[in-house]
């Protein structure tokens, strides 16, 4: 069965294409469009589709809309309330409704050749579900899911057992606590459904000294569901514009809403398993990118194995989708391969790109070393290699690399993304070397989507990756699945003792991580990086000539 999967209705537009059970492409809108998160999630881009990636991913494959057995669309309007009852009184999801009742008349426009009946609704937190129960490497597991929203509920509970979904628990709305994060980060001066992750990091700065005061509005209620109350922020930190500076109450809200996140999921989480006894819990959701309720869910939980969907927001559910559509019409689904599931480049094809730019490049006997030289030198390093990743981390295909001995290089980084101070970078780190620099944490950690300590002898060796609270938020690189990566790092670890590199997404900021070569370029082009590795080739950025 070939089966196509579309987000579409809020944001994170993507597509995704599933052949017999197997995960063949996937791709976000914004790395065609190049613009941020695909659209903003407003009820009048409710119409815009992925056609760009959808285009892509049928490409890929060979495929044209005709060859199709089924569209997933990961939305049921049959399943919304009116705004009055979800207690949002959102008028835009009338909107909405519309038009995510009329995506399979769309969808033919777009994909010409596609019949409108080949489009099935899945519910947005089943396809959220099925990206992470059916995509992990574990046939029988528990799944969670929290995000914003979906249809009526903000949450789904449940198990997978050979391919089959049962649904245990949900938490009607208004009940959020994705809407809860984002209202957060909208009072601290972020943009919503965006800038999320911006919260964690400012919440290790803070003291959770508000948590107690915030626990009846933010709590689990012992049933499988939860209650996030209205909260007035401005009772505990003043509201922020954007750009103005936060404060210490600032902080300290942030680390407060963060440290009740936590404790409501992983009382989510021992419940879930008090109804499964399973070993294994996978996650998807907006929620589920928070690196450091992750961490404690996988510390302080019943759960022996807890797997991420690396794509956990709404992109995810493209991909989700197309797996729940392709079990429904009979396929065993496999496990996904991987991150890497977007574009790639033949050398060739590269070669010609650089030769169109007209631009001085070379072809190193071993590009891994000739990135390790300028690193240990303190270069930074754009790094261009593969097909590039689904979802938000850079995992090695599409990263800026830096050294992560040097303190002042934190700065460094932020500078050159164009990104706030208090912002952390990540390091990436051969797997088998892992546990001697990390620990309280999964090992390994291939999708950088929990957060480990860095043991106290390493914290000096490595400070640029070492976050204010001793944390960091690894990935591991297994020599098998990441050959030209390992081999970086041990040419660095040769050079200068560290088997550590900065890995940070190689793109700046209000722009979405670069995907083909022409991004490539221009973002080597406008930011103050040493040295562009693309394919086996190098471009190196031209010593300004002495006056």
């Amino acid at each position: 069965m070939k089966v196509l999967g579309i987000n579409a209705l809020y944001h994170d537009p993507a597509a995704a294409l599933v052949v017999d059970g197997r995960v063949v492409a996937a791709a976000e809108e914004e790395r065609f469009s190049r613009r941020k998160h695909g659209k903003r999630p407003l009820p009048w881009s409710a119409w815009e589709l992925p056609e760009l990636s959808a285009a892509w991913v049928l490409a890929e494959a060979g495929l044209t809309p005709a060859d199709l057995d089924a569209v997933a669309y990961s939305f049921d309007p049959r399943l919304m309330p009116s705004p009055e009852e979800t207690g949002l009184h959102n008028e835009g999801d009338v909107m909405r409704k519309t038009y995510a009742e009329k995506a399979p008349s769309f969808l033919a426009h777009y994909l010409p050749g596609l019949s409108e009946d080949r489009v099935r609704y899945v519910p947005h937190h089943v396809a959220h579900a099925a990206s992470a129960g059916l995509a992990a490497p574990y046939p029988t597991n528990s799944v969670l899911v929290l995000d914003g929203r979906g249809e009526a509920v903000s949450h789904l509970a449940g198990r997978y057992t050979d391919g089959q979904l049962e649904v245990l628990a949900s938490q009607a709305l208004p009940h959020s606590l994705g809407l809860l994060y984002e209202d957060l980060t909208d009072h601290l001066g972020f943009l919503r459904s965006s800038d999320e992750y911006k919260v964690m990091a400012m919440a290790s700065y803070g003291k959770p000294r508000f948590a107690a005061e915030l626990e009846p509005y933010i709590h689990a209620t012992g049933d499988g569901g939860f209650r996030t109350e209205r909260i007035d922020f401005t009772e505990f930190a003043p509201r922020l514009g954007k750009g103005d500076e936060w404060t210490e109450a600032h902080a300290d809200l942030a680390a407060s809403v963060q440290l009740r996140l936590e404790e409501t999921l992983l009382d989510l989480a021992h419940w879930l398993h008090g109804r499964t006894g399973d070993s294994a819990l996978t996650l998807a959701g907006g929620v589920a990118l928070n690196c450091v309720a992750n961490s404690r869910i996988h510390a302080e939980g019943p759960f022996e194995q807890v797997w991420v969907q690396p794509a956990a927001g709404d992109a995810g559910t493209a991909l989700g989708g197309a797996l729940s559509v392709a079990t429904d019409l009979g396929d065993t689904t496999a496990p996904m391969p991987g991150a890497d599931l977007g574009r790639g480049w033949t050398d060739e094809e590269i070669e010609a790109w650089l030769a169109t730019a007209a631009i001085d490049y070379e072809r190193p006997h071993d590009v891994a070393d000739a990135v390790a030289a300028v690193l240990a030198d303190n270069g930074i390093v754009a790094w261009f290699q593969g097909r590039s990743e689904f979802g938000p981390r850079a995992l090695g295909h599409r990263s800026l690399l830096a050294h992560p001995g040097h303190e002042a290089n934190l700065e460094r980084m932020n500078n050159v993304k164009g990104r706030e101070q208090f912002r952390p970078v990540a390091p990436m780190v051969l797997a088998e070397r892992a546990s001697e620099i990390f620990g309280r944490g999964p090992i390994p950690s291939r999708y950088m989507l929990f957060v480990h300590d860095v043991h106290p002898d390493w914290r000096e060796r490595i400070p640029t990756v070492t976050h204010v609270d001793g944390t960091a938020r690894i990935q591991t690189v297994d020599r098998a699945e990441e050959p030209l990566v390992a081999r970086m790092l041990e040419c660095f670890e040769r050079r200068t003792g560290l088997p550590v590199v900065v890995n940070t997404s190689l793109n700046t900021a209000g722009r979405p991580m670069v995907d083909d070569p022409r991004d490539a370029l221009e973002c080597f082009g406008s930011a103050p990086v040493d040295l562009l590795a693309i394919g086996p080739f190098v471009v190196r950025r031209p010593r300004p000539t002495p006056r």
